[in-house]
C-alpha cells in the first residue's frame, strides 16, 4: 500500500511497533509505505520513553472516620437541682446542706458537675451529682450548678436559685436540751464557763 508523501508523520504516530518504508518513484516523488520493496528503505522510527507522568499518590484508606479540627459540644437537654427545691426553707443545726443534680442524659464522659454556692464554687468539681457541703452560714443563699468538660469550660448551667437556711442558736440548743453537767466541756452549746458550781 502507498501512502501519499503528506502522510507519513501520520503513519509514523499511528503505530510505533509497525515498519514505514519510503523511496522515491520514477516521477521523482517521495512515497511512504508499510511494504517493504526494491529500493525501499525503512524509516526510523521514534522510540517511545518508558516514563510516563508519576501518578497522583494517593493516601491509603485506614477505615477510620476524621476527626474535625474542633470537637463537636455535646449539649444536653436538662440539667436541674433536685434539692433543695427552689425557695425552700433548710433548717440544719451544724449548717449542713445536700445538694442533688439530674441532667438529661446522663453525664458524659470527660464532663463534671460543678456547684455554685453564691456564685463561688462551692467544693471541687466531680462526676458525682451529690455534693454534701457544711457550716454554711444561716440565712439566704443562692445554688447554681454547672456541667464542664476537662478544660472547666461550662457546657451547661441551671439559674440561680435561693435557697434559706435556717440553724439553732446555742441559747435555741439549751432550751431544747438543758445542759447537764456531764455536757459541760463536750456540748458546744454548754460551755465550762456557764457551768454550775458545785454545791
Amino acid at each position: 500500500m502507498r501512502y501519499p508523501a503528506l502522510l507519513w508523520l501520520v503513519l509514523i504516530a499511528a503505530s510505533a511497533q509497525a515498519a514505514v518504508y519510503t523511496y522515491v518513484d520514477a516521477n521523482g516523488n517521495r512515497v511512504f509505505t508499510d511494504q517493504p520493496g526494491k529500493g525501499a528503505e525503512r524509516v526510523p522510527m521514534p522510540t517511545r520513553s518508558g516514563t510516563s507522568a508519576p501518578a497522583t499518590a494517593t493516601p491509603p484508606r485506614t477505615g477510620k472516620v476524621a476527626v474535625p479540627s474542633k470537637s463537636t459540644v455535646m449539649r444536653y437537654q436538662m440539667l436541674r437541682i433536685l434539692g433543695p427545691l427552689p425557695d425552700t426553707a433548710v433548717r440544719e443545726e451544724d449548717g449542713s446542706l445536700i445538694v442533688t443534680l439530674t441532667s438529661e442524659p446522663a453525664l458524659q464522659p470527660n464532663h463534671r458537675y460543678r456547684l455554685l454556692l453564691d456564685g463561688e464554687i462551692a467544693q471541687a468539681p466531680g462526676r458525682s451529682p451529690v455534693f454534701a457541703l457544711s457550716n454554711v452560714d444561716r440565712g439566704t443563699h443562692t445554688l447554681a450548678a454547672e456541667i464542664i468538660d476537662q478544660d472547666d469550660h461550662v457546657i451547661e448551667r441551671t439559674p440561680a436559685q435561693p435557697v434559706h437556711l435556717q440553724r439553732i442558736s446555742l441559747i435555741q440548743k439549751r432550751r431544747v436540751h438543758p445542759c447537764r453537767t456531764a455536757d459541760y466541756g463536750v456540748r458546744p452549746e454548754c460551755p465550762l464557763k456557764d457551768k454550775p458550781e458545785d454545791d
